[in-house]
């Protein structure tokens, strides 16, 4: 009994330490206390991840042309800027699915760095979405809110809309997943933060997963390192 009480003590030290961590390492940052845990244990989620293989599918196709124009397509940002896709000619495109209550909501941070280093050749877009468990409930002025606020984005974020292959799914993402259109990928977004890659000629190129960090080899040896 003096046993088990012992552990059961060493388990709440534990987690009341663990709370009081994340309270002041992230007492400066305006999140919630869901979102300041999840930013603490990303390091942990991204290591767990990759050693059991969830989310790291990374598919590579090049050369094909794709079967309808991505250039045709555009996207109302948060900031009420209407994009044309085909401003980014010569450009790769990194476009991601996002969310502010997820486990890679970090990636903001390191997408933004991504962007910063390859400023002169890439261009990253965000599109935030409900779709995984409702895991971004936020409005479109709270999301920019939190972008800029936590995590400096900088890049365009787009209007939040439905990512997956169903009814009302926005027209970027019914490109992205339609081999009909983009000439190979049928492959909806497997979570948040999943990101398909185009490249200086509009074909859809890659697809990595959610847990395929932004900084990783598998992105920056595609766009040069």
């Amino acid at each position: 009994m003096n046993k088990g009480r012992s552990i059961l003590l060493v388990l709440i030290s534990i987690i009341a330490g663990f709370f009081a961590y994340v309270g002041i390492s992230q007492r400066n940052s305006q999140m919630s206390f869901r979102q300041k845990v999840l930013r603490t244990i990303y390091p942990a989620l991204m290591w767990m991840t990759r050693l059991s293989g969830k989310n790291t599918t990374v598919l590579m196709r090049s050369g094909i042309e794709p079967k309808s124009s991505f250039y045709d397509l555009s996207v109302q940002t948060l900031t009420a800027d209407s994009l044309s896709f085909s401003d980014y000619k010569g450009r790769y495109l990194l476009l991601v699915n996002t969310a502010s209550d997820c486990g890679y909501t970090e990636q903001y941070a390191e997408l933004q760095q991504l962007q910063d280093r390859f400023a002169d050749r890439l261009q990253i877009i965000g599109f935030p979405s409900n779709d995984f468990k409702e895991q971004e409930k936020g409005s479109d002025a709270e999301i920019a809110g939190f972008c800029q606020r936590n995590y400096g984005v900088r890049f365009p974020v787009a209007t939040k809309g439905i990512v997956l292959r169903t009814s009302g799914q926005q027209p970027v993402y019914d490109w992205l997943t339609d081999p009909n259109k983009n000439g190979w990928n049928s492959l909806n977004p497997q979570w948040n933060f999943a990101k398909f890659l185009i490249d200086r000629e509009g074909r859809l190129i890659r697809y990595f997963g959610p847990s395929v960090s932004p900084l990783s080899e598998d992105v920056l040896s595609v766009l040069g390192n």
